[in-house]
């Protein structure tokens, strides 16, 4: 079926099944951090996406580890910025409610952007910067700093967001000489010593079928996740279908309403869609403006 679309509606379905992976991955961590402690969720899940993702960059003949000096020093970066990623976004996750954790993840484009323009003196003109400034201002009501619902676990997610951008931006300084699943295997593989580490001095907790049901199940995930992204890349024009991450929100309002019975507050609603608004401008002014220095 889809090989008799075009590429970009290829890339589309697959963006779309990539998002649906990744935030049903969140949905099951975030139920089985009822019972497990979260070092050990991030050593179980680590283990299983390493092995996997293993298997997968060998099977694509991805899997190379004869770098320059300077992409192995951008390669660890990397792995450090995912390291703690994880940590602060999986604290935030295991204490708000999933779609207000994923809805302040939406700034990540605005916030690549921004850094992009000030660290890497890429241009950013005056319509992205206002599209930039609108979604600050979106983030604000989904967090309402002073407000009750504003607490540690909201400053989490933000530092999560700060950290993905952290290493988008190490991603793209790095050389094409570097695969794409080397590098997120060695991210996994990063994160699972790293769970190692926090649970130093800890006692395991043991883990009941269910919760192995679960930790097993985030794992294929992450994998059909990781799969359907890097076909995205392959089969469809990043500027057309990057918009369809912001489908993870819609996945993240449907599975906390039915998961745990969440809906956020009609500010949070309000913020979120304007975060998305301007999400979506600064993604079709990059492509207008790739078109035009094109042309």
């Amino acid at each position: 079926m889809l090989q008799s679309l075009s590429p970009n509606q290829r890339g589309a379905f697959l963006m779309l099944g990539s998002m649906a992976a990744f935030t049903c991955n969140d949905t099951l961590v975030k139920l089985a951090g009822d019972t497990v402690p979260l070092w050990q969720i991030v050593v179980i899940r680590g283990a299983l996406a390493s092995v996997l993702l293993l298997g997968l960059a060998k099977v694509m003949g991805a899997l190379r580890f004869s770098f320059s000096r300077r992409d192995w020093g951008l390669v660890l970066a990397r792995c450090g910025t995912e390291m703690a990623a994880t940590y602060f976004f999986l604290t935030a996750l295991l204490e708000l409610p999933l779609a207000n954790v994923t809805a302040v993840l939406q700034m990540l484009p605005l916030t690549v952007t921004l850094c992009a323009a000030l660290f890497l003196q890429e241009r950013v003109g005056w319509r992205r910067s206002l599209a930039i400034l609108l979604g600050f201002g979106g983030m604000l009501l989904i967090v309402r700093p002073g407000s009750a619902d504003f607490g540690l676990a909201t400053g989490y997610a933000l530092l999560a967001v700060a950290a993905l951008t952290l290493r988008d931006l190490v991603t793209r300084r790095m050389s094409a000489a570097v695969p794409s699943l080397t590098v997120t295997f060695l991210a996994a593989f990063s994160v699972m010593l790293f769970g190692c580490g926090l649970g130093i001095g800890e006692t395991w907790q043991p883990v009941g079928p269910r919760e192995w049901g679960i930790l097993v199940a985030t794992g294929g995930l992450i994998l059909i996740a990781y799969l359907c992204a890097v076909m995205t890349i392959r089969v469809g024009e990043i500027s057309a279908v990057a918009p369809l991450r912001y489908t993870g929100l819609v996945w993240a309002l449907i599975l906390g309403w039915l998961v745990f019975g969440e809906w956020p507050s009609a500010l949070t609603l309000v913020g979120a869609a304007v975060v998305v608004a301007a999400g979506l401008f600064t993604l079709l002014r990059e492509r207008q403006v790739a078109e035009g220095a094109a042309g």
